[in-house]
């Protein structure tokens, strides 16, 4: 990355920054993961549980391994050899979680948080719930406006992480939103979040790479 493109992550998310505090978040601008890393483990402490809202850039920061090293009770959908019934008891699970570690889809220049979700279990606990929510977003979220991250999420998340899941829809194949009615259709639950949810302590942590989907 070149010093343009640093300064150019750093004055954008500034802008956000402001935004989201003046929308009752707390934010913070990190230029790198490890940094970012270091300031989640610090809220993480022995005995606390740690949730996981299925995130590709939580997954790329290795905050699991590094929680579990911390002495927290992992609350995670995703572990290996769940049924479905376990799975969906481990999402339910997640709403009476300490920390709810998660990203989101999108993150307008006012400070807004857009999301889609399949199940909801993630946008619910980003809402009301956890003890505190963490949500880290690669600078690759920051869009313009709310306009900008419905397309977002049509043109590059949604399809993206059918693909990732394996789901039989039409974005999966040829990487374009249909808008579809599959079965396995993955966008249903629509959130903006333009306010810190008044009961939900929330903070919001940029990062000056590009992470997730």
């Amino acid at each position: 990355m070149n010093d343009y493109q640093e300064w150019h992550n750093e004055v954008v998310a500034d802008r956000v920054i402001g935004n989201l505090k003046r929308n009752q978040f707390e934010a913070i601008y990190f230029s790198k993961s490890a940094e970012a890393s270091d300031f989640i483990c610090n809220r993480i402490k022995q005995g606390m549980k740690v949730a996981f809202g299925g995130s590709m850039t939580i997954r790329t920061l290795g905050m699991r391994e590094k929680a579990s090293a911390l002495g927290a009770i992992l609350i995670d959908h995703s572990k290996p050899g769940l049924s479905e019934s376990e799975r969906l008891e481990e999402m339910r699970r997640e709403l009476t979680a300490d920390i709810f570690l998660c990203s989101t889809n999108a993150l307008t220049l006012k400070g807004e948080l857009v999301n889609v979700d399949g199940y909801g279990n993630r946008v619910a606990a980003m809402i009301f719930g956890p003890g505190q929510v963490l949500v880290v977003a690669g600078i690759n979220k920051i869009v313009r406006d709310e306009q900008a991250a419905f397309e977002r999420l049509r043109s590059t998340a949604g399809p993206m992480n059918m693909k990732r899941l394996g789901r039989n829809t039409p974005c999966a194949s040829d990487g374009i939103c249909h808008n579809c009615s599959s079965e396995e259709r993955g966008c249903r639950a629509y959130t903006i979040i333009r306010k810190q949810p008044a009961q939900t302590p929330t903070t919001v942590i940029i990062i000056g790479e590009n992470l997730g989907m």
